[in-house]
């Protein structure tokens, strides 16, 4: 199959996820010339926000890889991932990066995240969420164990 194919399906999938009250996003995962996992927006379907397209693919491409690393992979996205998704993208190390529509055009169909990239620019006293160190030292303990874990498998 060719790049535009994968895409084409990742569109389909979002086109007839709104058909079923989903929201308007779709994502493929490949390798190779493999479909490993596809994902839809299900976040008001399943009260979560964090059902994105591309999180539900991811999550379903390493359940049936069994693995939480996707090097090797591709995804095809129906549009320009948001800050969530981009970062699941860049945690799950796929390779390439491939969407429809820009994240312009999602704003202005309603799904505007501008507000997150500008967030992000700003120090943590300046953002509009209350965000406060609490028990640093305590804290530490989880590192601490993780550092002195031998058998850890490292991500």
């Amino acid at each position: 199959m060719r790049k535009e194919d994968f895409m084409r399906q990742a569109i389909q999938l979002a086109v007839d996820n709104v058909a079923i009250g989903g929201g308007p996003f779709g994502a493929v995962i490949v390798r190779g010339d493999e479909v490993i996992a596809t994902g839809v927006n299900r976040v008001t379907a399943n009260h979560d926000p964090t059902a994105h397209a591309e999180v539900s693919a991811i999550r379903a491409a390493c359940q049936r890889l069994q693995t939480f690393d996707l090097t090797g992979c591709d995804i095809y996205t129906s549009c320009e991932p948001c800050p969530m998704c981009l970062g699941a993208i860049y945690w799950a190390h796929l390779d390439r990066v491939y969407y429809g529509c820009h994240k312009g055009d999602a704003a202005s169909a309603g799904f505007d995240d501008s507000f997150i990239y500008d967030e992000l620019a700003l120090d943590l006293p300046h953002r509009h969420k209350h965000i406060e160190e609490l028990l640093p030292e305590e804290a530490q303990r989880s590192f601490d164990a993780w550092r002195a874990k031998e058998d850890k498998i490292e991500y």
